[in-house]
């Protein structure tokens, strides 16, 4: 098991805040300083998660690219205070770059909630039983 840096460490508190920032920032009815802030704060806390070079390297793979595009024009968007549609565009370009992911976290939810309606009807076996 891999230990975790304090760098990491501050990386995931970093990244929690700018979740809450951007929350916040939605439910204020699209805030564009707190959005801008939040997407800061995200970004660097992924950055001082999984390093700078990793980040560099996940944002800029060639399959990424319109992902990447339209997730960081998102950020610029927002910072430019065009807050709606920024995050439109942003949220555009998460779905693109994290749908490799979805699957798995989405079986890791399963496995983890046992709801009773949901897991026959993802689940792989024929069964309702």
């Amino acid at each position: 098991m891999l230990a975790i840096t304090e760098l990491q460490k501050i990386g995931i508190g970093v990244m929690g805040f700018g979740l809450f920032f951007l929350l916040f920032g939605v439910l204020l009815y699209f805030d564009s300083v707190l959005l801008a802030f939040g997407n800061i704060l995200f970004l660097t806390g992924l950055a001082l998660i999984i390093g700078f070079r990793r980040t560099a390297h996940f944002f800029f793979q060639r399959q990424k690219f319109r992902g990447s595009l339209f997730f960081l024009g998102g950020v610029t968007l927002v910072l430019c205070r065009w807050a709606v549609i920024g995050m439109l565009v942003e949220s555009y370009g998460f779905v693109l770059l994290f749908r490799s992911f979805f699957p798995m976290v989405l079986g890791f939810l399963m496995s983890a909630v046992n709801i009773p309606f949901l897991s026959a009807y993802f689940s792989s076996s024929p069964s309702m039983v």
